[in-house]
């Protein structure tokens, strides 16, 4: 099987333009393609996933990743996705956020001569003078077309920036740039981003000619994935200090059921021979598959040795025996806790387990907490200096455990 009929296989492919060019440049391993990755974070997540995985396929099949950081980007902000308009970033916070990207993607990603580049697309965009742009770019975009554009359309009822609205000239720029000074000739994005890349391609060809080969592919899913990254509490993110990988684990080992093979067919790098047998697998099968979704996506991100240890803590968890032991802990200083010990309601908010009191309180209404395997019906409730010295384990929902002491 091809490299470009086995994404396909995975499930990776939603959209292209001129299939066949892209079929060849990927199959021989020759595309120069690129992911944009907007730094509005200190961390990836795992909505960036797929992005990685697909970095990592094609780069094993030969091709060049190219993994842009939107430090200029990130000065505006993507209108895709979005209702209301992103916050404004400084510039140390955004050059911070684009050296903790680089550091996880070198995990995914082979860098180094003649191999991956990383690229930040302020060392170009900030340098830009805007009559000039105006001049070379703006003649090439419809106005028109551009207000047609998903990831606009979803923004005009609340109203659409004139910043933001720079958006697709600036993506669409990164291409042009890129394929003139580092022969990028394919872009891959979310299928939120066709209107972007599209924006792209067509700037190539009509400042360079049409013959210019520059070439455009989304993720099917892509977009679904964004909101992957983000759970009840949160989100879910690559940074271990961010979220452990005790708790990644438990985020893929607690996908739907309808969504496993999915997961593992898109995102792992197991044989399609191997995830076709599993087609069948129904009830406690299922479980099993989760469990090999989990351990093969933690030990892509955290490593082995540590997808090991959240395979025993999970197991020995949600054993019979609940083993506390190799539970998520969070520690109190005993010194500082009042005399009458501390609420429920506090204690969920200590071990970052709901995001606010109100959340807290409503988890308690709806009898989804339990102290030490007794349900909370009360939003008054505490517990004791005694209780919380030998340790308290809450339980958050059916899947959520999580062990607590005061020291």
């Amino acid at each position: 099987m091809t490299c470009y009929d086995e994404l396909v296989a995975r499930g990776l492919i939603a959209q292209v333009t001129d299939e066949k060019e892209i079929r060849d440049l990927i199959n021989n391993g020759k595309a120069v393609f690129y992911i944009g990755f907007d730094p509005t974070a200190d961390s990836l997540h795992v909505g960036h996933f797929m992005a990685l995985c697909l970095m990592k396929r094609l780069q094993m099949a030969g091709n060049r990743p190219i993994a842009l950081i939107g430090g200029g980007t990130g000065y505006i902000g993507d209108p895709s996705g979005r209702t209301d308009m992103r916050s404004m970033m400084t510039p140390e916070t955004i050059q911070h956020n684009c050296e903790c990207f680089k550091k996880q993607m070198e995990r995914f990603i082979d860098f180094g001569e003649g191999k991956a580049i990383m690229v930040n697309n302020a060392d170009w965009l900030l340098k830009l003078n805007y009559v000039d742009l105006l001049r070379e770019v703006g003649a090439c975009f419809s106005v028109n077309n551009m207000l047609r554009a998903e990831c606009y359309k979803q923004r005009m009822e609340k109203g659409l920036s004139f910043l933001e609205f720079n958006y697709m000239i600036m993506q669409s720029y990164d291409f042009y740039h890129m394929f003139q000074t580092l022969g990028c000739n394919m872009q891959f994005g979310g299928d939120d981003q066709w209107s972007n890349m599209l924006g792209g391609t067509e700037l190539i060809r009509k400042k360079l000619g049409k013959d210019a080969y520059a070439m455009t592919i989304t993720l099917l899913l892509n977009s679904e994935g964004k909101k992957m990254g983000k759970t009840a509490n949160g989100a879910v993110w690559l940074d271990p200090n961010k979220t452990s990988p005790f708790e990644f684990y438990q985020y893929w080992r607690n996908v739907g059921d309808a969504d496993v093979l999915k997961c593992i067919r898109m995102l792992t790098f197991l044989p399609l021979e191997q995830i076709d047998e599993m087609d069948h697998w129904q009830g406690s099968e299922l479980n099993r598959a989760k469990e090999i979704l989990a351990f093969e996506l933690t030990k892509l991100v955290h490593g082995e040795e540590e997808a090991v240890k959240a395979q025993d803590a999970a197991r020995a968890i949600f054993g019979a025996g609940k083993d506390s032991e190799h539970m998520p802990a969070t520690e109190l200083n005993a010194a500082q806790l009042p005399a009458e010990g501390m609420s429920v309601i506090d204690l969920l908010m200590a071990a970052e387990l709901t995001a606010s009191k109100g959340e807290a309180r409503r988890l308690i209404q709806q009898g989804g907490i339990a102290v030490n395997d007794v349900k909370v019906n009360d939003i008054a409730a505490s517990v004791s200096k005694e209780e919380l010295a030998a340790g308290v384990v809450i339980k958050k929902g059916k899947k959520v455990f999580h062990k607590v002491i005061a020291k």
